[in-house]
């Protein structure tokens, strides 16, 4: 895979996505299928699904690999995008694997997602990582991603005022 930007902030994530999932020319209700990490995860796949609400397709949040838990991604007003106690049955047009999978002691690997990714030939395969993860985790080349972002947090800094 080849970079093709270097950009900044949550935009510089959002925007890409964006653009990419407006590419591939998906229809009113086709579905886009999350897998990540409860509570690590959660927050930035639900960045993800403000970035193409207009686009009305269906989204859904799945913790690890496990879609038996699966959980519709909706628009709650004054909140935001928000994945609900509505379970879905999975069809995905694209899967995005969030990168917090690829963090060491998550009970998933490379091979497992790159199987889990092979029961759905025809869905395009996203990535969204901090940090290089999927790359530090040895998952490019194996897990076969159409598209990563791979967003840095660099650099963190914490103030504190003395009482």
């Amino acid at each position: 895979m080849a970079e093709q930007e270097a950009l900044r902030g949550i935009p510089g994530i959002l925007r890409p996505f964006k653009e990419y999932i407006k590419s591939l020319g998906l229809k009113e209700g086709d579905q886009i299928v999350y897998y990540g990490c409860v509570g690590t995860c959660t927050p930035f796949v639900e960045l993800l699904a403000v970035a193409i609400r207009g686009f009305h397709l269906k989204q859904v949040f799945v913790p690890l690999l496990d879609e038996s838990k699966a959980r519709t991604i909706r628009d709650v007003p004054d909140v935001g995008m928000q994945a609900s106690g509505e379970h879905v049955a999975i069809s995905p047009k694209v899967i995005v694997i969030m990168g917090g999978l690829a963090m060491p002691m998550m009970p998933t690997t490379k091979e497992l997602v790159r199987d889990f990714a092979g029961h759905y030939p025809e869905a395009k395969v996203a990535g969204l990582c901090f940090q290089n993860m999927f790359e530090r985790a040895g998952w490019m080349g194996v897990v076969p991603f159409d598209f990563t972002i791979s967003a840095m947090i660099e650099p963190i800094t914490v103030l504190r005022c003395d009482q």
